[in-house]
């Protein structure tokens, strides 16, 4: 290749193309006037100017071959792309990669690559670059005869000079795919099970080899069809392990592989026994040496136990022994491992007689009978009995026997003795563990309610039922997760345990409900003080995974007779005392009162006939009109709900609102409510009368369901209102309910034009930060603040600061319950124009707000 000649057979960035042409320009030209002489009055001078030339070009030949060399020693694909996703170089990997030559891709968008890529496929490329990271996605790119190959495409920032561009590697994962289905076949066609546990015993996966061995069913996933809480796991021996002792346990506590264990897993619910050997892997994360994971591979070998070797080495660990009696020679034969289970090894019996001798008193007589009737009559006997030893210490063991021969000729019996003791011990684990809660190991409401009723069937003296009810404790658990719950549950229970101590029971009850049945007996005061202890010791914060947070308690206390004389009755009021705490504001508690007896009478026949009342039409809806305070006139209405029921008369709000809520039956209401007001709204637009809109009250428990924006949406449509002309009103709590899709509800509602307005602020919690958060239009300034103003100075300065954070924040404010001029006046003073209160009227019925409105000079339009 000549001086002054270029390559041209490697690839290189556009920058270097342009400046490598204006270099050969340049020096041509400069050649040109050196042999003509002209253009420079010293040819030394530009001599030396086109050497330097020279040696500029032979180092960007030399770059642009480095270039070349190194782009193309990549093993992977690599494409160089401008912003608009232009191909303006591929290196030789790609060109093998592809099967096309560079000339049929270069130049070209990468959809040439890829033709399933969206338009704007470089808009997430280009911002993630912009962040100085890495892009990486999987795809499927295209070769020049059609068929795709899966790739893993890495992108990063290029800069050429003044040109910025994408620099993609794709690496072939054809190979990986193809390596994780064939270990994935391998799994799934494995005869051993394959179970992967987090460091919680927590199942992540498992084969189906595993599935079927556990009894997991095939539509249901590992994670949800393996509870350990429902299995008891035993040892060779029979003894159960505890959660700590198990192989997968142990390998995550100590980061070393357990070998070969021989398990028994006892399903409570199917009571099925399968024994299983298990080994277990912990696995690690790179430069960690706390492993995040355990592998288990385990085989089903119960019918190996049964039909080998390992089946008589079992049957020698479950202590059976055998036994003759020969009554014709009045022999008796006994193994050695019935002597053991007699205790009598260095001093075996010498007759039946002797051996009958250390059957319990109390089982004697039905083995003596036993016996004889198998000498007698033939067939044989098969007994449950308990056995003393020399030493005293007493053991269960099962008697089996067989005759040989028939009656009258029977003289011998053949059969086993069987050491049952560990068999009882975990019968009777298993019945403890019926009755324990097995997160906080805990009496679990089975259990404290048998033990009341044995209590109230003993007489009952100085019983009290405290129920105990953890406050917000929903609150952390949504936002927190199920296993923050869990530990909170886990250290609630411990606190309660010390303030209990030795003065009741403790049980959790279920969800975050606790029991404590006291005893009062020595100490008809003691109750009370339990649950003074109680509220105090849940003063303290609690703490999980860096966050701390609060939790109270709401106690009720029952008492035995006083308060209850059956178990249903005790522990019903003493809920209902808990309630009362909780109503009279939480972190507290209460006794239970004749009062609050009829309040739970009257809570039961409200809930009743209100579970009718909407299908029985029974409600109706009034109208309470919020006018300018300037000038009296109607701006909009504010629908309120009313009952009259046949049984219970006429029902005020306030005394059946709450019961909708805690029912649920709220959500059905509520959306009447909203079905109706749009009706009326449309009527009045219809009829011409200049209102601005209708207001709906919304409850907490409305925003927690996942078609109030389809209700609203359906309601408007139905009577073609435009959103503005729909106002939802709601307390501040929805906002600390908090739920996950509060923000995209109210996102939703906001996109269709609905008013959004926080009623009775300042009443609830006034978190302030959900004002700024959330789409909300204005606040209703609650009643209970104007009563006061202007004489009261509290009152005054909190409708003050109510109207400066609305106009801060852009927010219209309302006032509730205007009932005096001077009120009115104060209010327009602080700049707030909008109210509703029986100064201007009280609430109507649809016809009359008509009339209210052609009287305030809001008549129809001509």
């Amino acid at each position: 290749m000549e001086e002054g000649s270029t390559p041209t057979d490697g690839p290189e960035t556009p920058a270097e193309g342009g400046r490598r042409g204006r270099d050969n320009a340049l020096v041509d030209r400069l050649e040109a006037l050196l042999a003509r002489g002209e253009g420079c009055a010293d040819p030394v001078l530009l001599s030396e100017l086109l050497a330097k030339l020279h040696g500029l070009r032979r180092e960007a030949r030399s770059a642009r071959l480095r270039y070349a060399n190194l782009f193309n020693a990549v093993p992977d694909p690599v494409s160089l792309i401008d912003a608009d996703g232009r191909i303006i170089d591929l290196n030789r990997a790609g060109e093998l990669a592809y099967g096309r030559p560079r000339e049929e891709i270069v130049g070209k968008l990468v959809h040439v690559l890829n033709p399933d890529l969206p338009a704007d496929h470089m808009a997430p490329v280009l911002e993630t670059l912009a962040r100085d990271q890495t892009h990486v996605v999987e795809v499927y790119n295209m070769r020049g005869d059609g068929t795709r190959f899966p790739v893993e495409v890495h992108s990063a920032r290029f800069e050429d000079g003044p040109n910025q561009y994408v620099i993609a590697v794709a690496r072939d994962l054809t190979h990986r795919r193809e390596a994780e289905q064939n270990l994935k076949t391998l799994l799934m066609a494995m005869d051993k099970g394959v179970l992967v546990q987090g460091p919680d015993g927590q199942a992540i996966s498992a084969n189906a080899a595993a599935m079927r061995i556990l009894g997991v069913p095939e539509d249901q996933d590992i994670v949800s069809g393996l509870r350990w809480q429902d299995w008891l796991v035993v040892d060779h021996r029979g003894w159960p392990l505890r959660f700590s002792e198990m192989p997968a346990q142990r390998a995550i506590l100590t980061g070393k592989f357990v070998e070969s264990t021989l398990l028994g897993l006892y399903h409570l619910g199917r009571k099925q026994l399968t024994w299983v050997s298990a080994t277990c892997v912990p696995q690690f994360q790179p430069h960690s040496d706390k492993p995040y994971q355990v592998v288990s591979l385990f085989s089903d070998v119960t019918e190996l136990k049964r039909d080998s070797a390992l089946f008589l080495r079992t049957q020698a660990l479950a202590r059976i022994g055998g036994w003759e009696w020969d009554g014709g020679r009045e022999r008796l034969y006994l193994t050695d491992e019935t002597l053991r289970i007699l205790g009598r090894r260095d001093d075996p019996p010498r007759s039946l007689e002797d051996a009958l001798r250390q059957v319990a008193p109390g089982d004697r007589p039905k083995v003596e009978e036993a016996l004889e009737s198998v000498l007698r009559d033939g067939g044989g006997l098969d007994l449950e009995i308990r056995i003393v030893r020399p030493d005293g210490q007493s053991t269960w063991a099962r008697l089996i026997g067989q005759a040989e021969g028939r009656a009258p000729m029977t003289t011998r019996i053949t059969g086993t003795v069987q050491d049952i003791t560990q068999r009882r011990q975990i019968e009777e684990a298993l019945r403890s563990q019926a009755r324990t809660d097995p997160l906080t190991g805990l009496y679990n409401r089975d259990g404290i309610l048998t033990e009341l009723e044995r209590r109230l069937g003993e007489g009952g003296e100085g019983s009290t039922v405290v129920y105990i009810d953890l406050d917000r404790f929903k609150l952390v658990n949504d936002l927190l997760g199920h296993a923050a719950g869990d530990d909170l549950l886990v250290n609630a229970a411990r606190r309660l345990e010390r303030c209990v101590g030795e003065h009741g029971l403790l049980a959790r009850f279920g969800g975050d409900e606790f029991l404590v049945l006291a005893d009062t007996r020595d100490d008809p005061r003691e109750a009370e003080r339990l649950a003074e202890r109680i509220t105090r010791a849940f003063g303290d914060a609690f703490r999980y995974a860096g966050e701390e947070f609060t939790i109270t308690t709401s106690v009720g206390l029952a008492r035995f007779p006083e308060h209850g004389a059956t178990v249903q009755q005790l522990v019903n009021n003493a809920d209902a005392a808990m309630y009362d705490a909780k109503r009279r504001g939480r972190n507290t508690w209460q006794t239970f009162t004749p009062e609050l007896a009829r309040q739970q009478h009257d809570r039961v026949q409200v809930e009743a006939q209100l579970r009718r009342a909407l299908d029985n039409e029974e409600f109706r809806l009034v109208y309470q009109p919020l006018v300018n305070l300037a000038d009296g006139k109607v701006r909009s209405a504010e629908a309120l709900i009313r009952w009259r029921n046949p049984a219970l008369g006429e029902m005020r709000p306030d005394h059946f609102i709450n019961h909708a809520e805690t029912t649920g039956d709220i959500v059905r209401i509520g959306a009447w409510v909203i079905q109706v007001a749009c009706r009326q709204m449309a009527a009045w637009r219809d009829a011409g009368y200049p209102l601005e809109r209708v207001a709906v009250n919304v409850s907490y428990r409305q925003f927690l369901t996942e078609d109030l924006v389809q209700i609203i949406t359906e309601a408007l449509a139905e009577h073609d209102l435009p959103g503005h002309m729909l106002e939802l009103e709601f307390t501040e709590r929805v906002l600390i309910e908090d739920a996950p899709d509060t923000l995209t509800t109210f996102e939703a509602l906001r996109a269709l034009g609905v008013v959004l307005t926080i009623d009775d602020f300042g009443e609830g919690y006034s978190a302030l930060n959900y004002l700024r958060r959330l789409p909300i239009h204005g606040l209703k300034l609650a009643q209970g603040f104007l009563r006061g103003v202007p004489g009261n100075a509290s009152d005054a300065a909190i409708c003050q600061a109510v109207a400066g954070i609305a106009a801060a924040l852009g927010l219209d404010v309302v006032a509730e319950g205007v009932e005096s001029s001077v009120q009115r006046d104060f209010l327009l003073g602080l700049g707030i124009h909008h109210g509703q209160g029986f100064l201007f009227s009280q609430a109507l019925e649809a016809d009359a707000f008509g009339a209210f409105l052609r009287q305030a000079n809001a008549t129809p339009n001509a």
